[in-house]
């Protein structure tokens, strides 16, 4: 029989001290606060992973930065892309991944990717021209313009 937790407040978590090991409170549904040695708090979401099966720690953030209302919010997010067999770890990493690529798709580092797939199928004299006429007519004025924010 699972154990019942009590929740936690936003006292009871001020007064958690270090002691001489790191140890977890847990708040339920998989929400815990992890308290360090060096006296940091940190958030994590204990999950069972949706394909393997296993227990994955997630880490939220830490205590004051990020509320236990917040702490709160981003668990029951978290457990409802588990329940629709979503890894919440994957996706948000995903999501940061592409979020990154899109701050630094210039126009330039775009057409330079474009570019190294076109030229094998065109004459190495139309891949020059091609390449010329960007560097004149675009680059100029649009290279270091990230792509998100061009528009025909």
């Amino acid at each position: 029989m699972a154990r019942s937790t009590i929740g936690l407040t936003d006292a009871a978590v001020r007064q958690l001290k270090p002691k001489d090991k790191d140890y977890v409170k847990s708040d339920g549904k998989g929400l815990q606060l992890r308290v360090r040695v060096n006296g940091s708090k940190l958030w994590d979401f204990n999950y069972i992973h949706p394909t393997t099966k296993k227990r994955v720690n997630m880490g939220l953030g830490s205590y004051p930065d990020m509320s236990l209302k917040k702490a709160h919010e981003l668990t029951e997010a978290a457990r409802s892309q588990v329940a629709e067999g979503v890894d919440p770890k994957l996706a948000r990493e995903e999501e940061r991944a592409a979020q990154r690529y899109s701050e630094n798709a210039t126009l330039r580092k775009v057409a330079e990717e474009w570019f190294e797939v076109k030229k094998s199928e065109v004459t190495a004299d139309y891949a020059d021209d091609i390449w010329r006429s960007l560097e004149l007519h675009v680059f100029n004025r649009l290279g270091e313009t990230p792509v998100s924010q061009i528009s025909a």
